[in-house]
């Protein structure tokens, strides 16, 4: 039987999502409600673009001699991928039958199933994207605690799964210096993690949400420097 997913976007040769040239395939629907969100059309479960495994495999085919000569592979991301966790499932088992590195980006924003055990046993990497540690301003900025995504995080350094950590940092609400030690603190418990990643705050999603008729949340919160970058690692000896 054809496998289908809701499909919001692709990007072929993408550089910053895992490892290598990758082939990035964005998925639509998304539990959490972050307030810079560059996506914000990735939020509906039910839109998107109805699209079948099979098309899928064709055009990642195509980029396979880039992903091949870079070491790099697919990233599935979102919106929230585990919300279509079978469909990733399937996608990624057929994808190491080809040989393709597979990589999940993903916020760990839902409870762990069995479901999502599955997807995991056929992951290669997770990028986890840890919005904000401390819980309620975690909630205050996603719509959601962090509980899950902390469970996530658990769950990998148990099963031993490669994850790199990822946080956008948005000055005045993710730079605190109390909260980035709390993270450093976290993170040392932890032993799977290959790499720590910083990202800039930028508002280039913010015309996706005007095009909704939706006010931006952040608005006038200015875009992170390089300096805010560079003090953040600092703080986590980076």
């Amino acid at each position: 039987m054809e496998l289908f997913c809701n499909l919001h976007s692709i990007e072929t040769l993408g550089t910053v999502d895992g490892p290598g040239i990758r082939f990035i395939i964005f998925l639509q629907g998304c539990p959490l409600k972050c307030q810079y969100c560059h996506n914000r059309d990735t939020w509906e479960k039910n839109s998107g673009k109805k699209t079948s495994m099979d098309s899928l495999i064709k055009k990642i085919l195509k980029s396979k001699p880039y992903m091949d000569a870079s070491n790099g592979g697919v990233t599935v991301s979102g919106g929230e991928p585990l919300i279509q966790a079978n469909f990733v499932t399937e996608l990624f088992k057929k994808l190491h039958s080809l040989g393709i590195n597979t990589c999940l980006d993903t916020a760990g924003s839902l409870p762990i199933t069995q479901d999502i055990e599955k997807l995991l046993n056929n992951t290669d990497l997770v990028l986890l994207d840890i919005k904000h540690i401390d819980n309620k301003k975690c909630k205050e900025l996603t719509g959601m605690p962090n509980t899950n995504t902390i469970n996530f995080a658990k769950y990998l350094n148990s099963k031993n799964i490669p994850m790199w950590i990822r946080q956008v940092i948005i000055p005045t609400i993710t730079d605190d210096k109390n909260d980035l030690i709390k993270l450093k603190e976290f993170l040392s418990t932890l032993n799977n993690i290959e790499k720590i990643e910083f990202l800039p705050y930028h508002d280039l999603g913010k015309h996706k949400w005007i095009d909704l008729g939706l006010k931006y949340p952040l608005e006038g919160i200015r875009t992170a420097t390089e300096e805010d970058i560079k003090n953040a690692e600092k703080i986590l000896g980076l």
